[in-house]
């Protein structure tokens, strides 16, 4: 199957190697992966900050963009969520990773190996808009030398939020302790999630607190060998 990966702005800024990583899970089970260059923002940040006309322009250049594609994929179950909500052409073609892998191939092992303790974070979007339901968890179950641990209050968000993070720092904070104090006493080297901005919240409240913990998105765990 030809697949067309939107890497997303936060993936290609700050976190290019989880789309390598959604190539290779891919490309490993025999689908070819194409990356159109001229992809930008699918304007989830603009709508969200009250600039709907904008984002709305950003969404429709996306799906112009894409229209060649009957199958597209996005490491992020927030800008899959944002398109499929308010794009009806990415309505029924586009997909985060592991509801593709798991819902459209039919695929729970990649064959990957992580020998580690780690712990799935669900996210506001990947629970609430693009639900996800329990793939995630089932394509962890079969990574080899992998123990899931448990997530105490596991449905509650992480604080990102996209921009209530900068607006409502304080708030944010409160949200994000919780988080972290839960992913410590999960007693887990690692937090997972389809998200790379709430990895990136999770990850710096880790930092700072000094905790063993890491983050590490779900597509570089299936991609580990």
């Amino acid at each position: 199957m030809r697949v067309a990966l939107l890497a997303t702005c936060i993936g290609d800024t700050l976190f290019p190697e989880t789309s390598r990583a959604t190539v290779a899970v891919l490309e490993q089970l025999g689908h070819e992966v194409v990356f159109p260059l001229q992809q930008t923002c699918c304007g989830q940040m603009h709508v969200n900050s009250g600039y709907v006309r904008e984002g709305q322009r950003l969404g429709e250049r996306a799906a112009r963009v894409f229209r060649a594609y009957d199958v597209v994929v996005s490491p992020s179950s927030s800008c899959v969520g944002h398109l499929r909500e308010h794009v009806p052409a990415f309505r029924d073609r586009l997909f985060e990773l592991s509801e593709l892998l798991v819902e459209r191939l039919g695929v729970e092992d990649v064959g990957a190996a992580f020998p580690h303790r780690v712990v799935y974070h669900p996210t506001c979007h990947s629970l609430r808009v693009t639900r996800v339901g329990d793939a995630p968890l089932r394509l962890l179950r079969s990574v080899r030398g992998l123990e899931l641990a448990e997530l105490g209050e596991a449905d509650e968000c992480c604080g990102f939020g996209g921009t209530f993070a900068v607006k409502n720092a304080d708030t944010s904070s409160a949200i994000l302790a919780d988080k972290c104090a839960a992913i410590e006493a999960s007693g887990a080297d690692v937090c997972t999630a389809l998200d790379g901005s709430c990895l990136m919240q999770i990850g710096g409240g880790l930092s700072r607190r000094g905790s063993a913990a890491r983050t590490l998105h779900l597509a570089e765990i299936l991609a580990a060998r």
